[in-house]
Order: structure tokens, then C-alpha cells, then sequence
């Protein structure tokens, strides 16, 4: 299933982020946890380049707590900072404030040492759509300053942010890229919701998921819907559409609304915790 998406605000915003990329002294990279490789936009990584990097994955209350873990060691094995965050927690929040405080600090000290009176350090903020970057910066700043919502694209604009005294934070829109060249990618991050549903056939990304649940989390599908594994997806449909109810006129079960159903309770943590690819 080849899914290509580059809307023109998204090409812009990659030139925006090239060209703001001097005025910073790190960035931080959020991932989504329940796929951080599928959520880690390969484009922006050319972009980045050599640039010091705190890697963030966020909805961590909604992960596999232990592919986290593994996450995460995965990463400071690379020489790179990381950790995972759940915006409602303020220990996780307080984290991140202290993380960043500590990769601008080598920056602060250059300009003492160089007689320069220190000024906040700088990050630039980067990500996919939707994966929780504007939540994440009005908890940082204890205010709404960043538009939310649940639909991937929310934020339009490069905007600076000032977090207390620590450090100054500079905005920018989400960023997909042109093509996904691993066909499991694309189905991942339709999986999570980073790609507007309306774009994709949600019963391709629904018997993607349930595949996955049987070979990973195979507890889950059973205890949610009472359906026992099978090859037959067809079959994997009707019994958890009969359990939902997701019926139409006749008694038959309609494969839309079991994709809903199956994607939202996914999405929601209604399934379980879950994560999407090994480190």
C-alpha cells in the first residue's frame, strides 16, 4: 500500500527548519513510542545533521512499558539523549526541563568562558504531525501557547516559545515526507493516527493491526472481542463486529465500522499498551 503525502506547507516548513537550524543549539525530537523508528521522519534527520538531539517518546502511557525501556537503551547506546514522557505526568514534564537545561549548558559555558554574558539556551522542537508536540509545549511553558488537538497538521507556523528561564523553545509545524518506502511504516503510522484517516483504507490498516495484536499481544483481541486467532480475516471481522454491535440493516456486519471500532480502541489504549516495531 504506497502512501505518499507532501502537502506544500510541509515542504515549506522543511525549508524553515533548515534555515532556523543556526539560531539553535540542540533540538529535541519527539517519537511516537508505539512506533519510534515509523515515526522518526528520515528527511529531517538529513536536515539535522551533526545538531546535539534529545529524542523524546511521547504517549508513553500508551506504549509497551518494557519496549520502551528497550527504546530508549537502543538510543543511548547511539550516543543519543532520550526519554519517554506522558504529558500528564509533571515528573515526566520536570525531565524534559532538566534534559534540556543540561545539553544547553555546554553552549552557556563557551559564551562565559569567552567573556559573554549566557542567555537561555535555545532547541528547536521537531516531529511528525500528531504526536503530541503542541500538548507537550504548553505543559512546558504552563500556558496555552500552541494550538492542540487530535488531527494530525494543527500547527501551520515557526514560533518561539520562552520556558520560564531555562531555555527558549522554537516551534515548528509537523513534518511528514514524500513517500514511505517500507510499506510496514506507512501502516504503522495509520495505525496510531498520524495520517488523516480519511486518506487511507482503514480495512487494510485494521487487518494489519489485528495481525499484529495475534503474533505480539495475542490477549488482547481475545479478552476485548472473545475472537480466537485465525487466518481468515473475513471471519476475524464478523466475530468482533457481532460483538460490537457494528451491524447494519439485515443483520450484516459492516467492515467500516469494525475498523473504527478495532482503530480507535487501539489508538485509546482500550487494547492494551502496545508497541509497533522492536528496537
Amino acid at each position: 500500500m504506497p502512501i505518499q503525502w507532501f502537502p506544500g506547507h510541509m515542504a515549506k516548513a522543511r525549508r524553515e527548519v533548515q534555515e532556523q537550524l543556526k539560531l539553535v543549539d540542540f533540538v529535541i525530537e519527539l517519537v511516537d513510542a508505539r512506533a519510534p523508528y515509523s515515526s522518526q521522519n528520515p528527511m529531517l534527520q538529513e536536515v539535522l545533521g551533526q545538531k546535539p538531539k534529545l529524542v523524546l517518546l511521547m504517549k508513553k502511557d500508551l506504549a509497551d512499558p518494557a519496549k520502551t525501556a528497550e527504546w530508549i537503551a537502543g538510543y543511548q547506546e547511539q550516543g543519543i539523549q532520550a526519554a519517554a514522557v506522558d504529558v500528564n505526568q509533571k515528573g515526566d514534564i520536570q525531565q524534559v526541563v532538566q534534559l534540556a537545561k543540561a545539553m544547553g549548558q555546554e553552549k552557556m559555558d563557551k559564551l562565559k568562558a569567552k567573556g559573554i554574558k549566557p542567555r537561555p539556551a535555545r532547541a528547536m522542537i521537531v516531529g511528525i504531525p500528531n504526536v503530541g508536540k503542541s500538548t507537550l509545549i504548553n505543559r512546558l511553558a504552563n500556558k496555552k501557547i500552541a494550538k492542540t488537538g487530535d488531527r494530525p497538521g494543527i500547527t501551520k507556523q515557526q514560533l518561539w516559545i520562552k520556558i520560564k528561564k531555562d531555555f527558549e523553545l522554537l516551534d515548528t509545524p509537523g513534518i511528514l515526507w514524500p513517500k514511505f518506502e517500507e510499506e510496514a511504516v506507512g501502516y504503522r503510522l495509520a495505525a496510531i493516527g498520524t495520517i488523516k484517516d480519511q486518506l487511507l483504507p482503514l480495512q487494510d490498516i485494521t487487518a494489519f493491526v489485528i495481525r499484529f495484536l495475534f503474533e505480539e499481544y495475542p490477549n488482547y483481541l481475545k479478552e476485548r472481542y472473545a475472537v480466537e486467532d485465525s487466518t481468515d480475516m473475513v471471519e476475524l471481522f464478523e466475530g468482533i463486529g457481532r460483538k460490537r454491535g457494528a451491524l447494519e440493516s439485515g443483520g450484516h456486519v459492516n467492515f467500516d465500522k469494525v475498523s473504527d471500532i478495532v482503530l480507535q480502541d487501539l489508538r485509546t489504549g482500550k487494547l492494551g499498551k502496545f508497541t509497533l516495531e522492536q528496537p
